[in-house]
Order: C-alpha cells, then sequence, then structure tokens
C-alpha cells in the first residue's frame, strides 16, 4: 500500500514542533505497512516556491506574487504523480484552505477511487482567526465558506477533538502522539527546596495562557515568598502575543524571575528540561471556544518526564496524579497553588513517561487511522 502525506506548508524553526510531529507521523504510518511520501511546500535561497515529494522537486512555481498564487491554485502535477505512482491513501493535513480548487482536485482523487482523509489538528478552530494577517483571514473566510463540501470527496477527518462528525464527515478520533526516541527523558530531579522553575515550550499564541501565568507571577510576588519561582518561555510565534508578554513582564518587575529564549532545539532544549520542574501547557484554550483537546505539549512534557498545569480537557491525563488542573478562565494562575502542589508530591521523571509509553506512541494512534480506513472495510 502506498500513501502520501500531503502538507500546504514549510518546515522552518517557527513551527519546528509541528515539523516533527508531521515527520514523526510519517514514520509510524511506515511501520504500520504503508510506503509514505512526504508532499510540502517550500521556498528556496533564491525566493523560488516549490513543491517537494520528500527531497525532489515535483514543480517549481517561480518567484514572486505570481508564484504565491501558482501554488494554491496549481495542482494537476500533483493529481499526476499521484495517479502515475499508484497511490493508495492521500493523508492531508488541512491548513484550513478550503476553496473551489482544492475541491476540483479532491473530486478528481475521489473519482480515480484513492481514499483521502484529511487531519484537522485543532478544532473548532474559528476563534483562532482572531488578529491575524489579512492574508491569513481571507484564507480562512474561503475555508469557511466551502469546507462542508468536503464531504464529497473526504472519506474521514481525523481528528485530536471528541467530535464525531466534522462538516458533516465521520472522523477518526485519536491523541496526539510520542515519537520517544525523538524526546530526551529528564534525567534528575531538582531538589532545592527554595527554588521551582517552570517551563513553557510552544509556538506562542493567545490560547496558550502564558499572560495567566506571569500576571499570577505579579500577584505572587507582591509578598514575600521563601521559594521562588521562575519562568522560562521558549518559542517563537505571533509578535504582537510576545510583545504583549514582555510589557506584562517589564510593568511588573518580573524581569529576575522571567526568561524569553526564542525558538530552542537539540541540545538547547535538552538542557532547559533539566533545569525544569513543571510545565506550563495551555491555559488558554477557553478563548478559542475549545473545551476538549488532546494537545501535543502535554504528551511531550509526560515523555519529558516532568509535571504540567493545564486547563483544557484531555481525557488522556484527567486523572493522572502529576498533572494541577486550572480554571478554564482568564484568571491569574494561582502560584501559590503550583508550588503547594509540587511540593507535596514526589515526581520521578521515569515513572510520569511510563504511563504514556504504550498507549500514545504515534505508532499506536496512527494504526487507528490505518485500522478505520483499510482494516475495517476488508
Amino acid at each position: 500500500m502506498k500513501g502520501l502525506f500531503l502538507v500546504f506548508h514549510g518546515f522552518g524553526a517557527t513551527n519546528a514542533g509541528i515539523s516533527k510531529k508531521i515527520i514523526s507521523q510519517k514514520k509510524a504510518l511506515e511501520s504500520c505497512g504503508l510506503d509514505v511520501n512526504l508532499c510540502y511546500m517550500t521556498i528556496d535561497q533564491n525566493g523560488y516556491h516549490k513543491r517537494m515529494i520528500d527531497d525532489r522537486v515535483l514543480e517549481n512555481y517561480g518567484s514572486g506574487v505570481t508564484a504565491k498564487i501558482k501554488k494554491r491554485i496549481s495542482y494537476s502535477v500533483l493529481f499526476k504523480y499521484i495517479l502515475n505512482n499508484n497511490i493508495n491513501l492521500l493523508y492531508i493535513r488541512s491548513f484550513h484552505n478550503t476553496n473551489p480548487v482544492l475541491l476540483h482536485f479532491l473530486k478528481k482523487i475521489r473519482r480515480s477511487n484513492i481514499k483521502t482523509i484529511m487531519e484537522i489538528p485543532t478544532y473548532p478552530y474559528d476563534q483562532e482567526y482572531q488578529n491575524v494577517p489579512v492574508s491569513d483571514r481571507i484564507r480562512f473566510c474561503m475555508d469557511k465558506l466551502f469546507r462542508k463540501r468536503m464531504s464529497r470527496y473526504i472519506s474521514h477527518i481525523v481528528t485530536f477533538s471528541n467530535e464525531k462528525y466534522i462538516f458533516g464527515i465521520p472522523t477518526i478520533n485519536i491523541s496526539n502522539g510520542v515519537d520517544f526516541d525523538l524526546i530526551k527523558l529528564k534525567t534528575k530531579v531538582n531538589a532545592n527546596p527554595t527554588l521551582l522553575h517552570l517551563i513553557g515550550v510552544a509556538e506562542i499564541h493567545f490560547w496558550h495562557g502564558f499572560d495567566r501565568v506571569l500576571e499570577g507571577m505579579a500577584v505572587y510576588y507582591k509578598e514575600h515568598h521563601s521559594i521562588i519561582v521562575t519562568f522560562d518561555i521558549i518559542g517563537d510565534g505571533v509578535p504582537d502575543e510576545i510583545a504583549k508578554l514582555k510589557a506584562i513582564t517589564s510593568v511588573n518587575q518580573l524581569g529576575s524571575y522571567v526568561r524569553f529564549h526564542g525558538s530552542k532545539s537539540g541540545k538547547e532544549l535538552d538542557q532547559l528540561f533539566e533545569e525544569a520542574d513543571m510545565g506550563i501547557a495551555s491555559l488558554g484554550r477557553h478563548r478559542s471556544n475549545i473545551k476538549f483537546i488532546k494537545p501535543l505539549k502535554n504528551r511531550e512534557y509526560a515523555a519529558r518526564g516532568i509535571p504540567f498545569v493545564y486547563s483544557e480537557i484531555d481525557d488522556d491525563f484527567e486523572e493522572m496524579p502529576y498533572i494541577m488542573k486550572a480554571p478554564a478562565s482568564d484568571s491569574p494562575l494561582n502560584i501559590e497553588d503550583v508550588v503547594k502542589f509540587f511540593y507535596s508530591n514526589k515526581f520521578e521523571p521515569f515513572e510520569i513517561r511510563k504511563t504514556i509509553e504504550e498507549k500514545l506512541s504515534w505508532k499506536v494512534q496512527m494504526k487507528k487511522v490505518i485500522d478505520t480506513v483499510f482494516v475495517s472495510e476488508v
């Protein structure tokens, strides 16, 4: 069986987490017996926009405005590739870019008896388009207008939510997974009784709610405390959101306790996790009207072996002793409660990681997709 994993964007430092996830999903599909190629977009050093199949160029759209338009409306070469290479499964990662041209492409794929499924990484996603650039809003408005027509051409939607149907299409409910080969387990438990290191790693958006942590620290430091709490913010993201976080830090004189690191990976990121005691996951998903979700970040913190705090409902972690739930509101995070939670428990990295190894690997999760699409029809 042959598959094509279709992505409408490229890979880079600004979306390193997403890139790593896609590579891990591809690897997992291959371990389930599917021969998979990865199709994605890139811009080379000369400014040429290209659609790639793994490491070779499928189509070069040129440069400039014309190239930006072409890559969004040109699917003929891609369609020929799919037919000529006997692709059995087209796995699409949604870019919220449904439009008449894409629908026509999907229609031709359906008529060719090729199974097509689409992953929607976050659902619902409408609220995510607050305060985004005009080009993104135009793309989203087009998607909103045409997305329900996908039910004619797509057999299943892969979702990390609990929804049974999305846009009239039956769903395959999976969890975000972990490639344990790529995530280093924390090797030590920091035993400093007077210093608690918090860490938040994300492509930063308003729904991560890091502002709640900073506001909570501002409240915490209005009084004297014997335990010093610090917060390492790691990652790039929406410039306005990062500027907002830095402004909160400055106004509340938290500069001695908060560090903005930008994007980190590899050994640098591993070292920051060695220093960390507790992870900050999403604290603002209510802002995008999401209650149930299974974020990748929760799994990565557990794979690292650190306890963490979040505010949504994640069915894989609700009963775990190493998670702390915050209210799904805009109230400041209660740092005193965080301190009490951490110091009233004993957290062993190996024990935390062990709770997810058998059920939350990408191979286990992507096998659910393969079984639904192929095995159930045998």
